[in-house]
């Protein structure tokens, strides 16, 4: 038994002065003056339900010297996390369903929280050509398709798999990208782009290819779920898609979310991302979509990359940074604790609304459902030391940065998966 007295909990989307008490993996009860067991004192801390991340790579198998499920899932616990979607960036692909197998047991071996793999949308997750993964007969294993990193290209490709999709009852979860648009570029096209001499990527390089998806999925009837979306003109489209009673949901990252284009320093690639960072307008766009509902969940793109990969700089190195353990505390400092939105929408939208997204059971702090739980100091004030990851990437162009809001202990189903 676990009893985390004296806290704030977070309940109901009001937060309450009581104590939790915890057998087996169950919230048993709820109340006040409660002891018994291993008791933990969470005086002036946050009880909160465990986060939810719809997209995150942890590179294994295949690249392990980047990521591994051991080192990416004690990470995710670190920030919080305890389930995951994983996306199919790895080797072998999850395209079959004797690959499918393979990696399930690598995350059964190594995995300390829950975590579902997607499977891909094309066979080999190029994108390209017309040849579709085994989407029937992976589709016991998957929690949904996608080819991130990479935009379908054709049309038709996409309405075969979606219509695919939509019988399987399965979400698409697509990386919108018109690769024709690409052109080179390494980071938003605007005036820091020319600012630094780097090469742009036009903000309607996403935005297409989310209204050519969108449509289609009205058409299909498939649940579209836009990956990272970064761009007023995304969040538009995603709301008009909503608003004619489309199934299309979209999330947003933390970096997105608290940091524009005039932020990135030419001198450090870790700023380097994809989607890149946009414009402040843009950047606003998307807080006022998680605000009135369009976003509809923060995912981390968790990406991590060796920092000799980085050194390389910003026109050789590979796109993406680390983010399991920054997330919460970024969007609490910059979102939060500068008023811009309130404490219980970025619990929701880190928790409550990815279950929601995608059919998944809550973790929602009540008697009788799974303790999924995590317990955060919201008054330490810290540094970002990026040398103290859990993870093997420490690509972050945070590192350094003074946030509030600390994980202290991680909660998976009546287990203690991390704490300090």
């Amino acid at each position: 038994m676990i009893t985390l007295k004296n806290g704030t909990v977070f309940i109901d989307n009001e937060f309450k002065k009581v104590d939790v008490q915890i057998e087996g993996e169950k919230i048993v009860s709820i109340g006040e003056n409660l002891s018994g067991g291993q008791e933990i004192d969470c005086k002036d801390k946050l009880i909160a339900p465990s986060f939810m991340d719809s997209h995150v790579h942890w590179r294994e198998p295949g690249q392990e010297y980047k990521e591994t499920i051991y080192t990416g899932s004690r990470a995710a616990a670190k920030g919080g996390y305890t389930t995951v979607f994983l996306m199919p960036n790895i080797t072998p692909k999850p395209n079959t369903v004797e690959n499918m197998k393979y990696i399930q047991a690598l995350l059964d071996k190594d995995s300390i929280i829950d975590a579902y793999q997607t499977g891909t949308i094309t066979f080999d997750q190029s994108g390209l050509g017309d040849k579709l993964s085994d989407m029937e007969e992976i589709a016991p294993y998957v929690c949904g398709y996608s080819d991130d990193g990479h935009g379908v290209y054709t049309s038709s490709t996409m309405y075969e798999a979606m219509k695919k999709a939509a019988k399987l009852n399965k979400p698409m979860i697509c990386h919108c990208e018109d690769r024709d648009l690409l052109y080179g570029g390494v980071m938003h096209e605007g005036e820091a782009s020319k600012k630094l001499g780097l090469p742009g990527i036009l903000g309607i390089t996403e935005t297409l290819e989310i209204a050519r998806n969108g449509i289609i999925a009205g058409e299909t009837g498939c649940h579209l779920h836009v990956c990272h979306t970064s761009i007023k003109g995304s969040v538009d489209i995603v709301r008009y898609f909503k608003n004619q009673g489309f199934h299309v949901t979209c999330e947003a990252t933390p970096h997105h979310l608290v940091s524009i284009d005039e932020d990135c320093d030419p001198n450090d690639a870790n700023w380097k991302m994809n989607p890149p960072l946009e414009s402040r307008e843009d950047r606003d766009a998307l807080v006022q979509g998680l605000i009135d509902g369009t976003v509809d969940c923060i995912a981390t793109d968790h990406a991590p990359h060796t920092l000799e990969e980085k050194a390389k700089g910003w026109r050789k190195c590979p796109f993406g940074i680390t983010g399991h353990e920054t997330a919460f505390p970024l969007v609490y400092t910059e979102l939060v604790k500068t008023g811009k939105v309130k404490l219980s929408l970025i619990l929701n939208k880190m928790s409550h609304d990815m279950a929601k997204t995608f059919g998944l059971p809550t973790h929602d702090i009540y008697e009788g459902n799974d303790a999924n739980i995590t317990i955060i100091d919201l008054n330490e004030h810290y540094q970002i030391d990026s040398s103290t990851f859990v993870s093997k990437g420490q690509n972050t162009p945070y590192n350094g940065k003074w946030v509030y809001g600390k994980i202290l202990y991680t909660i998976k189903r009546g287990e203690i998966i991390y704490g300090l």
